[in-house]
């Protein structure tokens, strides 16, 4: 009894501990047993960010038919702990449940969100009591119009209700297509204006940056008159409307009250800005001469992206969401093997349009992979895309201009073969003959008197004949080389025939002006260059006329011009020769008779045979 009696005392003294360990044990092997595995989050405002995902609690509601009363009830116990970024994958029916306990210390003074920073998250609804314990839900994400959200903004971001030193329940349901994991923040109210501040700034200066160089793009379409510019233009235009609604800009800014389309508009902006790409690399690359068949192909590719756009709204999502995954990778491909192709063959523009390309691609790749849950869901994951676009336009801009100053070269190339003769870069035939037009509606009008010199290279067909083309092709750029030191800047100098150069010497007024040139171009040409093989040498035939002594039109001029060189024997000792005056009278045989009968008739002598020819033929002589 004795013995009883001390074990009973024993026992009574150890009781309180023994109870004390056993709460312990039964407060350890709860968590177990209901599943909660992770302890409630506390909100300090010295550290101003929590990542949420480490902390939750999730439930995959594979058939999407739970409610909050139905989780409620069953309480925690189907609830497991997160783990860091893993990928759900929900489908079209399933949903994820997370669940927090939320405690905010006592001297906190800032409040607190729970921000998901993923612009293209479907859809995500949080539940948290007010102040008389009433379960309150707010939903937000891309599949509604940004005006219904609780707060306003490019990702769904939710304000906490959190009295201070008050433990809270919150429970969030997400809904989302494609795999992803789902980043979730706790932020300070300080800490994420900060973080909206610089985003938009960030954005603000790319898209600044983009509607900067299409505003460039259309000023110089509309100065140079070139339609490539403003294909670019729009282009450039689809392509960041289409970024904008990726990163959740255009739902918050452009169009917050439109949510018929739920999130299609990503979608149908991402397959015209493929198609748009297509149809712009297609025209600047220019593969039709090259390779016809794919040129036609990328041209109903495009076309057909267009199309593709507009029925994307009507199709069921998940097909929807592997046509665009398709269709993009398809167009960015193709641009770059198009790019790369021109490269190959030594085109500056391809190499421009592949090195543009290359991080679109790379970007590009990454959302697509992100898209089927192989890659988590991060900042540079989906914000890669908008670098590459800020690297993009700019890089594809030079290209453009490379191009554009190819094609205005060609094309001023194109306009001097049509004003200037191709050999020797003189003024084109038929605008010499409306030069001349010109000058004799003047002389008729103001009495301006000028001078026409019709110039022929005799020995050409010999030089031809005997040397080749090459060598009478010389000949010519010689004789021009000659004819350019005896001109003024003014004077009007023509290719008029295949050896003919014709000549307006404006004011000039008499015959010795004119001879005088016309004797120093015969010199110069009788004179051998030294060291030129085989040596030529240049004979002229020159006719000429002053309008003051022969006014007739420019057609009339040309063809008596024509005649009198026509005339001219090859071996011919006057090689400068003038069309003779309208008025020309015969010389009188006395001619010192009359400068003493003056005042008296004249003797009536008949003129002699040959008299005026004589007259004319030494005025027309080379003094």
């Amino acid at each position: 009894m004795r013995w009883l009696r001390r074990s009973l005392s024993a026992a009574r003294r150890q009781a309180p501990a023994l109870l004390v360990f056993m709460g312990l044990a039964m407060a350890a092997a709860a968590p177990q047993a209901s599943g909660a595995a992770k302890p409630g989050v506390v909100l300090d405002d010295a550290q101003q960010m929590v990542e949420a995902q480490d902390t939750a609690l999730v439930w995959l509601d594979a058939g999407g038919t739970a409610s909050l009363d139905h989780v409620l009830k069953a309480g925690t116990a189907a609830f497991r702990p997160a783990r860091p970024d893993q990928i759900h994958s929900l489908g079209e029916q399933g949903a994820l449940w997370l669940h927090y306990r939320v405690l905010r210390g006592r001297d906190q003074r800032h409040g607190w969100l729970l921000v998901f920073p993923m612009p293209v998250l479907d859809s995500v609804t949080v539940y948290q009591q007010d102040a008389r314990g009433q379960w309150v839900g707010q939903a937000a994400g891309d599949t509604l119009a940004v005006a219904t959200w609780a707060e306003p903004g490019r990702y769904p971001h939710f304000r906490l209700d959190l009295p201070p030193g008050q433990a809270r329940d919150i429970y969030v349901r997400i809904r989302h297509l494609t795999p992803a994991n789902f980043p979730i923040q706790f932020l300070s109210e300080s800490a994420y204006d900060q973080r909206v501040q610089i985003e938009y700034l960030g954005l603000g200066l790319t898209f600044g940056a983009l509607m900067l160089l299409i505003a460039a793009c259309l000023a110089q379409a509309f100065v140079y008159r070139d339609g490539v510019y403003a294909w670019y233009a729009a282009y450039a235009l689809v392509t960041a409307v289409g970024v904008t609604s990726y990163t959740g800009v255009a739902g918050h800014l452009l169009w917050p009250g439109f949510g018929t389309l739920g999130d299609s508009p990503q979608g149908c902006l991402a397959l015209l800005a493929a198609a748009a790409a297509l149809l712009f690399v297609r025209n600047l690359i220019g593969i039709s001469a090259r390779h016809p068949i794919a040129d036609q192909l990328v041209l109903w590719s495009g076309l057909s992206g267009i199309a593709l756009a507009a029925i994307f709204p009507s199709l069921p999502k998940s097909p929807g969401l592997v046509m665009l995954a398709i269709y993009v990778a398809g167009a960015t491909l193709t641009n770059v093997s198009i790019a790369y192709a021109a490269w190959r063959r030594g085109d500056e523009v391809g190499g421009w349009v592949l090195l543009a390309y290359m991080p679109l691609t790379l970007a590009v790749g990454m959302a697509l992979v992100r898209l089927f849950g192989w890659l988590p869901v991060s900042f540079g994951t989906q914000y890669a895309i908008v670098v590459a676009m800020a690297l993009e336009v700019p890089l594809l801009l030079v290209a453009l201009n490379i191009r554009s100053r190819e094609r205005h070269g060609a094309q001023i190339r194109e306009l001097a073969l049509s004003s200037q003769d191709a050999l020797t870069g003189l003024l084109a035939p038929h605008l010499f003959h409306d030069r001349l037009r010109q000058v004799v509606a003047r002389h008729k009008r103001d009495k301006k008197n000028s001078a026409v010199v019709f110039i022929d290279l005799v020995n050409y067909p010999r030089i031809k004949d005997y040397y080749g083309s090459a060598v009478a092709e010389q000949s010519l750029l010689r004789s021009v080389i000659k004819l350019r030191r005896l001109l003024r800047d003014v004077d009007t100098v023509s290719r008029i025939g295949e050896a003919r150069f014709g000549l307006i010497l404006e004011g000039v007024t008499s015959r010795i002006a004119v001879t005088d040139r016309a004797a120093r171009l015969i010199a110069a040409g009788l004179m051998p260059l030294q060291g030129l093989k085989p040596d030529v040498t240049l004979q002229f035939h020159i006719g000429a006329v002053l309008l003051d002594e022969r006014m007739a039109e420019a057609p009339e001029l040309a063809e008596a011009l024509d005649g009198l060189l026509s005339g001219m024997s090859p071996r011919t000792r006057r090689p400068i020769r003038f069309l003779e005056p309208q008025n020309t009278e015969p010389a009188p045989l006395g001619s010192d008779s009359s400068l003493f009968e003056s005042e008296s008739e004249p003797p009536n002598i008949p003129p002699q045979p040959g008299a005026a020819k004589a007259a004319v033929s030494r005025s027309a002589s080379p003094p």
